[in-house]
């Protein structure tokens, strides 16, 4: 199964840019599928691969930040409206 995962990662900081830049960077490197919109960046894979690959990302991210918040959606990406 196919999903998409959408993020917005705010740190509580004055020097905010930083930690955005690389966890976005760390997306772009890992093979997925990744786009970025001015308010958050999406992730597009299959489900098992793309929820491994985010745990650690997220955790390196937290581990690199005292305070965080971190807002995540997510969708199954073969969705077709049937309306």
């Amino acid at each position: 199964m196919n999903i998409s995962i959408e993020f917005t990662l705010t740190p509580l900081q004055t020097d905010f840019e930083p930690p955005i830049t690389a966890f976005i960077k760390s997306l772009r490197k890992s093979g997925f599928k990744v786009i970025g919109t001015p308010l958050s960046t999406q992730i597009y894979g299959e489900y098992d691969t793309l929820m491994l690959f985010i745990s650690k990302a997220i955790k390196a991210s937290f581990i690199a930040l005292d305070h965080v918040v971190l807002s995540i959606k997510f969708d199954q990406s073969d969705y077709e409206p049937n309306f």
